[in-house]
């Protein structure tokens, strides 16, 4: 991609919610502004600066305060507290913010691309006359399946046993995002993600971490409510999509060394390893933990399983972190596991950036929601792309070792794990041509930046 040519550089301030989720996509979002000679201030809380990876030295990073900057969002009494404080303080934070860039021309803000978690954001950018961009960081069925709460056409609590939403299949209760199942013991979650879509339709621009191919009759409809919509994704590292950035391997800036985990993937066979991870916020009862023990333990399968380190007492007492045929790690780089010829499935929580990166990489999937927007993720992956399984609970709401491993059977063994197989390839095709020159994601973001240079 060339970069534009002025004489003074648009500036764009991108203020992300914090939490990994939600600053991985949006920071790289933020590099690939920078190589079109976009100027951007990435901007987060004072407490999530702390154990940010290392933002590029091309872009510039500034903090405000949510009125928890030596403890965060962990050091909160609730989700609901920590909220309310943060609306409270995050605007005139985010004023003061723009006023100390806007004394000097060089400097001047030109748009506020902000995390559509923020409502505040966009009247705040009104007042200083800048443009305002919301960065939707959920897939496009969430977003309409919320955005249909706000508008009052589904509601909560649930009463219905089938939902129907216009461009979306057939939906069930489980199906729905985990907050409408928990709405009578904390109404606050459903409100806090429906709330998003209270005022989106007044930003100038709506930008989704999605491509078009992906969810076409969804955007069209999305499209004739919010003209500005545009799909701007798959926003992951360049290495492992459009290969255009062989130095973009990670969504902070890191040095690819080798690690154990992929000096022992390079002894496997090709497609011969289960790659289990849940992500950096789901947490699993003991018994859970036991039951995916016991099945990596009896599987005749290599597998890679990453456990945190406040999850691993969790883990039976006998359980070997490190055999030839097992590896337990406690982090790893899920995009070069993904992306290493042995691994064959991938067992996940199914957050939308573990659903991204292996629909790029063409890896089958089986789903283990956790919460949030990931039981409809899950539903998508199963039903509509048709690259995974969901993984079935019992009454105790577990998934029982015997069944995660005749679903590990299905992937690894079966026509039908061929199936997915070539199917996840084909939508990693499509991704990677949505972000290429020419595609239609590299076209919308250059629509954007465009107006912004204008």
């Amino acid at each position: 991609m060339e970069k534009k040519s002025t004489a003074r550089r648009a500036h764009c301030l991108v203020l992300v919610f914090p939490a990994q989720g939600h600053i991985n996509p949006m920071l790289q979002f933020s590099k690939l502004l920078e190589r079109q000679g976009v100027r951007v201030t990435f901007v987060t809380t004072v407490f999530c600066a702390k154990s940010l990876q290392k933002v590029p030295p091309s872009i510039a990073l500034e903090t405000i305060s949510d009125g928890f900057d030596e403890v965060g969002y962990p050091g909160a009494s609730s989700h609901k507290a920590y909220i309310d404080k943060f609306w409270e303080v995050g605007p005139p934070n985010l004023a003061e913010l723009l006023e100390k860039l806007g004394r000097s021309e060089d400097d001047h803000v030109d748009c506020v691309v902000y995390d559509s978690f923020f409502t505040w954001p966009l009247d705040v950018a009104k007042r200083f006359g800048v443009v305002a961009a919301a960065y939707l960081t959920q897939n496009m069925t969430v977003n309409n399946i919320y955005y249909h709460v706000q508008t009052g056409k589904l509601q909560v609590p649930l009463v219905e046993h089938e939902i129907f939403l216009p461009t979306l299949p057939k939906l069930q209760p489980q199906d729905l995002p985990s907050f409408f199942l928990t709405y009578e013991q904390d109404p606050s979650l459903i409100q806090f993600v429906v709330s998003q879509f209270s005022n989106i339709h007044k930003a100038d621009w709506i930008l989704c971490n999605t491509f078009y191919e992906m969810d076409k009759e969804i955007v069209d409809w999305t499209m004739k409510i919010w003209p500005k919509f545009r799909c701007i994704g798959p926003n992951i590292p360049s290495f492992f999509l459009d290969e255009q950035y062989e130095d973009d391997q990670d969504y902070g800036v890191t040095e690819l060394k080798r690690d154990e985990c992929i000096e022992w993937l390079d002894e496997k066979p090709k497609g011969s390893v289960v790659y289990v991870s849940f992500g950096s916020i789901a947490t699993f009862e003991e018994e859970q933990m036991e039951e995916l023990a016991s099945c990596l333990k009896e599987c005749s399968h290599y597998f890679l399983w990453v456990v945190r380190k406040s999850e691993e007492k969790k883990l039976p007492r006998d359980f070997e972190k490190k055999t030839e045929k097992g590896f337990v790690v406690t982090w790893c780089s899920q995009l070069r596991v993904l992306a290493h010829e042995a691994v064959g499935c991938f067992v996940t929580h199914c957050g939308w950036n573990s659903t991204l990166e292996t629909l790029c990489l063409g890896v089958p999937t089986i789903a283990i929601p956790f919460w949030s927007d990931q039981s409809t993720n899950a539903k998508l992956m199963e039903d509509v792309w048709k690259i995974g399984i969901r993984a079935p609970i019992d009454d105790k709401k577990l998934v029982r070792g015997e069944a995660l491993k005749h679903c590990i059977r299905d992937i690894m063994e079966n026509d039908k794990g061929k199936e997915m197989k070539n199917n996840a390839v084909q939508w990693s095709n499509l991704a990677v041509k949505a972000v290429r020159n020419g595609g239609s994601s590299h076209k919308n973001l250059l629509e954007f930046i465009n107006s912004l240079f204008h």
